[in-house]
């Protein structure tokens, strides 16, 4: 029997991007659901502060990864589904697949545009350059919004990933196996 599985690097970054993408959803929670001052009243300004540079520098590296493994599943190949998957299955697969790229894109671009607007600096982990941006707190204010909500499509996207994963899983048909990292 022949084992149809992605490259270990593709696996490995997968992992990896549902670790770091699922503690930014629960970041990005608690910041829409506190606020700044909510969080700094719970945790402190300086702690607080901290969280949010840590937000903004795995969301850099969360897009930098995604840029990497599109380069790798295009370049690279994909298992075939042993057993063949349904056309219907496929297609809500492959939906699925292409709503995460985008958004695992689109939502770390817009909170840096988000950032950078509302005059604050971009930060990555040490890294901080100011924001090359005249400030607008209102526009800012806006296109937070917009983040937050890019995060929660994320969220329920991821949702129905993991949905899709388990009930593979529970069939051992094989479609964990492509991505799974023992």
């Amino acid at each position: 029997m022949t084992i149809h599985r992605y490259s270990f690097a593709q696996r490995a970054l997968h992992w990896l991007l549902a670790v770091l993408v699922f503690g930014l959803l629960i970041g990005g929670l608690t910041f829409g659901t506190l606020g700044y001052e909510g969080l700094s009243n719970l945790v402190g300004a300086e702690t607080a502060g901290e969280l949010f540079t840590y937000h903004k520098s795995i969301g850099v590296l969360v897009l930098v990864l995604t840029m990497l493994r599109i380069v790798l599943r295009v370049r690279g190949t994909t298992p075939p589904y042993d057993p063949p998957l349904s056309g219907i299955e496929r297609a809500v697969g492959g939906v699925t697949l292409l709503l995460l790229y985008l958004l695992s894109l689109g939502v770390p671009i817009g909170g840096m545009i988000a950032t950078a607007v509302s005059g604050y600096p971009l930060e990555f982990f040490m890294l901080s350059v100011p924001s090359p941006l005249t400030a607008n707190p209102e526009l800012g204010a806006t296109l937070f919004s917009y983040h937050g909500l890019g995060g929660i499509a994320l969220g329920l996207v991821v949702l129905l990933h993991m949905a899709a994963g388990l009930k593979h899983w529970k069939l051992k048909d094989g479609v964990m196996t492509r991505i799974s990292l023992p």
